[in-house]
C-alpha cells in the first residue's frame, strides 16, 4: 500500500504594503490620497498672489512720451506691425495716461504729453536722445513698410561692420527707430579688425 504524502501547510502570502492614509475631499465628499511630502513642499513653495514681473514682460520696458499717443499707437501698428494691448485714457478722454503695445516678443509703454507734470515729447524738446532698436527678419522690407507708412528715411539699409544689415527712420512724432537684421556672427577679433577698418575709411553711420 502506497504511503500518502504528508500535507504541506499553505504558503503565506507576503504582507501587502500599507496604503497611504486617505482624507475626505471637501468638494466631492470622496476620500482622496494624501499629498506626498514632495508635492506638499512644491505647493507650499509656490508663491501666492500676482507675479512680480507680469506675464510677457522682460525686466526693461521702454516708456515713450508722445504728443498724440493714441495716434502714435495706430501709426506703429501700420509702420512696424505692433499690436495694441490696452490703453487707459484720462477721465475726460482727451489724453492717454497709459498704453501698452507689443513688438514681437517685446513690450512698449506710451503716455501722452503732460507738460504740467514735466512730461514732454521730442517735439517740445527739439529732438530725442533715445533711439528704439528693432530686430526684424527682413530689414529691407521693414524699412520700406515704415517709410511707406510715413516715417522719414534717415538711413537706407546697408551691411554694417558689426554684422548687421541696418537702417534708420524717424517717425512723425519725433522718435527715432533703428531697424536691423543680423547677417553675420563675428568673433571679438573680427569685430575689432572690422571696426578699425570702418573708421579708417571714414566715420561710419551708427
Amino acid at each position: 500500500m502506497a504511503k500518502r504524502k504528508p500535507k504541506t501547510s499553505p504558503r503565506k502570502r507576503p504582507a501587502s504594503k500599507p496604503k497611504r492614509p486617505v482624507r475626505a475631499s471637501a468638494k466631492a465628499g470622496k476620500p482622496t490620497k494624501a499629498a506626498s511630502p514632495k508635492a506638499a513642499k512644491r505647493t507650499a513653495a509656490k508663491p501666492k498672489g500676482p507675479r512680480a514681473i507680469p506675464e510677457g514682460f522682460g525686466t526693461l520696458t521702454p516708456h515713450l512720451v508722445v504728443e498724440g499717443a493714441g495716434e502714435a499707437m495706430d501709426f506703429y501698428k501700420t509702420a512696424f506691425g505692433a499690436l495694441e494691448l490696452g490703453r487707459m485714457p484720462m477721465p475726460d478722454g482727451k489724453r492717454l495716461m497709459h498704453a501698452v503695445m507689443s513688438f514681437g516678443n517685446s513690450m512698449l509703454f506710451l503716455v501722452d504729453v503732460f507738460e504740467e507734470m514735466g512730461m514732454k515729447g521730442p517735439k517740445a524738446l527739439g529732438g530725442s536722445g533715445v533711439a528704439l532698436h528693432l530686430y526684424v527678419t527682413d530689414v529691407d522690407a521693414a524699412f520700406k513698410r515704415a517709410v511707406d507708412a510715413g516715417c522719414d528715411a534717415a538711413m537706407p539699409p546697408a551691411d554694417m561692420f558689426w554684422g548687421d544689415r541696418y537702417a534708420k527712420v524717424k517717425d512723425p512724432f519725433g522718435h527715432e527707430w533703428s531697424l536691423a537684421t543680423h547677417i553675420r556672427d563675428m568673433t571679438p577679433e573680427e569685430m575689432e579688425t572690422a571696426t578699425k577698418a570702418a573708421f579708417a575709411a571714414g566715420k561710419p553711420s551708427l
